[in-house]
């Protein structure tokens, strides 16, 4: 151990830092975000098109003892990780700044950076198999190893409401033995919407025992004979328990504001997409089940935009 020491202090790596990245608009909203693990963190939430900015603060761990370094500089990233595929990381933005030329650090440091009107197109998401993050990165180049830190942030992408939102009519029949008629009020829901619906039983010679309609959400990564797809429940609500009669209609009424709901995501960079569909299920008396997809598009409301930021979407639109 002791050579490895002194070796390390004859090139100048006796002294060490610790980075630490503070993010300005501190009293900005924070939302919470799911980590790989299942836990959550509490990041600030940025739109598209704003700046990032804030300080970058370089402590040295031994007071009166230089830094040698091979330069500092701050990222700004956009990112894609495969769970399936670790080493291999899509970058779709990156944004870099030089803080500090190649030199020596003789105390303790604030630095300042500043992205300005910053590309955010996709928004944040964790799912089963694939990550798409935005965060901070600092690096002090060393000869033997870089410091290294990163700070994440949390972005939504916001959306108008749909030119066209046409409601959704299907038939589900098995011959002569059951016909159903189902009508959802659209196909297109906001994040905080209610899906409004009625059930129709137009002939019933079987005997089902009830009714379910879950909302699934199905995860696709990769792309060709490397596709994968995952599906999740992301809620199921009984609306019916017992037999039904012929010309019976049965209402339906589900909130989505409870749900940790996603808004659609097709083709991210050719990477990964998140559909949602609403599977409607009937069960007989021997536990067959009959079940129904339909495909829903689901959206984030850009109602609540400050001021600024209308007046910026407004500038980006002229």
């Amino acid at each position: 151990i002791k050579p490895q020491q002194t070796k390390m202090s004859f090139f100048g790596f006796g002294q060490s830092a610790e980075i630490e990245i503070v993010l300005n608009d501190a009293d900005r909203k924070r939302v919470d975000v799911k980590k790989e693990d299942g836990s959550k963190n509490k990041l600030l939430l940025y739109y598209d098109g704003e700046p990032v900015s804030g300080k970058v603060h370089v402590n040295l761990k031994v007071p009166g003892k230089k830094l040698e370094h091979g330069g500092i500089k701050v990222e700004f990233i956009g990112q894609i990780e495969m769970f399936y595929d670790r080493g291999n990381h899509h970058e779709f933005t990156t944004l870099v700044k030089e803080l500090a030329a190649p030199g020596e650090l003789l105390k303790s440091t604030v630095f300042e950076f500043d992205f300005q009107n910053v590309e955010k197109q996709h928004e944040t998401y964790t799912g089963i198999n694939v990550q798409l993050r935005y965060f901070v990165r600092v690096t002090i180049v060393r000869r033997l190893s870089d410091v290294v830190k990163e700070q994440d942030i949390a972005v939504h992408t916001l959306s108008s409401y749909p030119d066209m939102n046409n409601s959704i009519k299907m038939e589900v029949g098995i011959e002569d033995c059951l016909h159903i008629e189902f009508e959802y009020n659209k196909s297109k829901y906001h994040l905080k919407d209610v899906i409004v619906g009625k059930i129709y039983f137009l002939l019933v010679r079987i005997k089902i025992k009830h009714m379910e309609l879950a909302i699934l959400k199905r995860e696709s990564t990769g792309s060709g004979q490397n596709m994968y797809h995952e599906n999740e429940t992301v809620t199921k609500y009984e609306i019916m328990d017992g037999a039904p009669v012929r010309g019976e209609s049965i209402p339906i009424r589900l909130f989505l504001a409870g749900f940790e709901l996603t808004p659609t995501m097709r083709e991210v960079q050719k990477k990964f997409s998140v559909r949602y569909f609403l599977n409607l299920v009937l069960i007989d008396e021997e536990d067959r089940r009959y079940f129904k997809q339909q495909e829903i598009t689901l959206w984030r409301k850009g109602a609540g935009l400050k001021g600024k930021e209308k007046e910026r979407e407004a500038i980006k639109k002229l």
